[in-house]
């Protein structure tokens, strides 16, 4: 359905500029602000989300992890290395000659254990600076949207 918008509200829109870089700029101030409180435990917050979707998941096959966590196989593999090198996960031989798995090891628990305190403390922090009704609108908005735009991305939405 394709609904006239008032002749206020189209001009408005005009003048608000690119909608792709206004939510990058709030997703930089947002990432620096976990980034800011995951240092103090040495990990990034892609690193902490990752171990978390690694213990909720595994053992779990690469393929699976990266579409669970919406990555390309080459974002995976670059955001694994640093921790296996760390010796948080491990990459193992999986079922078959062809398939490897990806296991937290004791290390990564007691890391992501020691960083989940950090990651609620920046949670917190942001729903302070933002304030309640702020934070509980945005993540009304931004799953309406990922809803609208899902059907578009899958081909579903109607012309």
């Amino acid at each position: 359905m394709n609904a006239v918008l008032d002749p206020s509200p189209q001009a408005a829109l005009k003048t608000l500029g690119c909608t792709n870089l206004r939510l990058r700029q709030l997703m930089r101030h947002v990432g620096q602000h976990y980034d800011l409180e995951m240092a103090k435990v040495g990990l990034r917050t892609t690193q902490y989300s990752l171990l978390s979707h690694v213990l909720k998941l595994g053992p779990v096959r690469p393929t699976e992890l990266a579409k669970a966590m919406q990555l390309g196989a080459s974002t995976l593999t670059r955001n694994l290395k640093p921790l296996v090198d760390a010796g948080w996960v491990e990459l193992s031989a999986g079922s078959d000659a062809r398939s490897r798995s990806v296991t937290i090891t004791a290390q990564g628990r007691a890391k992501r254990a020691e960083a989940q305190h950090h990651w609620r403390a920046a949670q917190q922090s942001l729903n302070r600076l933002l304030g309640t009704q702020r934070v509980l609108a945005l993540h009304g908005l931004i799953d309406e949207s990922i809803d609208l735009l899902s059907s578009v991305d899958s081909g579903d939405a109607q012309a």
